[in-house]
């Protein structure tokens, strides 16, 4: 099967772009806006509407593949790429890409995506963004042609040897961190609520006792309108490096704070993503060694996820040699290729290490599909419920996109040659 040709159409992500430093500096809210000036190059203003680009790719048979380019939330923070909008990019892809998949033969999804991962226009690799939405594209036409899904794709050519089952699903509820967290709990949300702590003053509290109330009431909460009493789901709070900031980086207290937080949440297990951020890769996986280090010294058994400045496949690697985390999250955009995200996966479970298929809430319906399909070829151990922060349509995006690859491959294997 070929590729015969390439059209480009701009889209709209399920979220936006945030100046991420701005909001660290304290800028206040303004109804959904913000006010403020913008720190981070490129951006208007402090929150911007998130933009995509869809991919498509036209085989010869006339079917048509599909991948969204997207890039993070915060895109510029973190050594990340800097901002993704479309009508800047397109470009790109039509007169430096398109030109190198038109009339190419769909014999490997493996090798045809690391050409476009790895390839440079003028000396320079292309944006995150364009490689995640490209290669998507192309995952998507090698299931069309091969006529299976796109799992089984993954699970083939990377020979992963998994069993097809679900992946612990974990929701994100933006700063409407009550009302969201109902919604989860009412949906049986595996992992929650991710929390949004981004902000000392307003989210965390000067001596973290925002977010110890927040524990104790999610806890609660959960205990008093689950509707099975087998659901004890994972709580994961993302804190953007405030706890850090609060406790000067000091270790022991950060890991005796912490340890007041795993009591709060008992008997659920507590995650606590990005809990010190020292704005570079060396500086910040010495400082989560020592931050756990600190906790296994306390016998504290929360589980620290690596996110900040673990952005490539190669800091991911990195990261994971270095026992820096309990677990990472594969943020999906930030690696590039898709491609990346499968390797990344295999090589976190090969080492030991919890492999969380992230990504962000400015994504769109077609990454997130994409990432279930690889996130189970893989045997992950979270995924990301994606786009957006209002939790139903990222939730059932997601949920049902798992189960029509399960009920899909368990069809297929009941009905061989059928």
């Amino acid at each position: 099967m070929k590729i015969i040709d390439v059209i480009c159409s701009e889209g709209k992500t399920g979220f936006y772009f945030d100046d991420q430093r701005a909001i660290k500096k304290g800028v206040e809210h303004d109804g959904f806006s913000y006010i403020g000036d913008p720190i981070t190059e490129g951006f208007k203003a402090v929150r911007l509407a998130g933009e995509s680009i869809s991919v498509m790719l036209v085989l010869e048979d006339g079917q048509v593949a599909y991948g969204d380019c997207a890039a993070v939330q915060y895109s510029g923070a973190g050594g990340r790429d800097p901002l993704f909008l479309s009508k800047d990019f397109i470009p790109v892809i039509e007169n430096n890409i398109a030109p190198r998949l038109k009339n190419r033969e769909l014999s490997s999804f493996r090798e045809l995506a690391e050409e476009i991962d790895t390839m440079k226009v003028n000396g320079k690799r292309l944006h995150t963004a364009i490689r995640y939405g490209v290669t998507q594209a192309i995952l998507d036409a090698v299931a069309k042609d091969k006529k299976v899904t796109m799992a089984e794709v993954i699970r083939d050519e990377y020979n992963t040897g998994v069993e097809f089952k679900r992946v612990p699903i974990f929701s994100q509820s933006g700063d409407d961190r009550y009302l969201n967290a109902d919604k989860m709990i009412i949906k049986g949300a595996d992992v929650l609520p991710h929390g949004l702590i981004n902000n000392v003053k307003l989210t965390l509290g000067e001596n973290g006792e925002i977010l110890k109330d927040y524990v104790k009431w999610l806890k609660d909460r959960i205990f008093s309108i689950r509707q099975s009493k087998d659901y004890l789901p994972v709580l994961h709070i993302d804190v953007y490096g405030t706890i850090g900031n609060i406790f000067g980086d000091d270790y022991d207290k950060m890991a005796g704070y912490l340890g007041e937080l795993e009591r709060e949440a008992s008997p659920l297990k507590l995650r606590i993503e990005g809990p010190i951020d020292v704005e570079e890769r060396e500086g910040q996986i010495k400082a989560f060694k020592e931050l756990r280090k600190a906790l296994n010294k306390k016998n504290i058994n929360v589980e620290i996820v690596a996110d900040e400045w673990c952005n490539t496949l190669e800091d991911i690697k990195l990261f994971t040699d270095e026992k820096a985390a309990d677990m990472i999250q594969i943020k999906t955009p930030d690696l590039g290729g898709v491609n990346n995200i499968a390797e990344a996966i295999l090589y976190c479970k090969k080492n030991g290490v919890g492999a969380y298929c992230g990504g962000t809430c400015n994504e769109t319906d077609r990454s997130s599909q994409i990432c279930v399909n690889i996130a189970m070829a893989c045997g992950a151990d979270q995924c990301l419920a994606k786009p957006g922060m209002g939790v139903d349509e990222g939730y059932m995006i997601v949920n049902n996109e798992m189960n029509r690859v399960l009920a899909l491959t368990n069809w297929r294997a009941n009905n061989t040659g059928k």
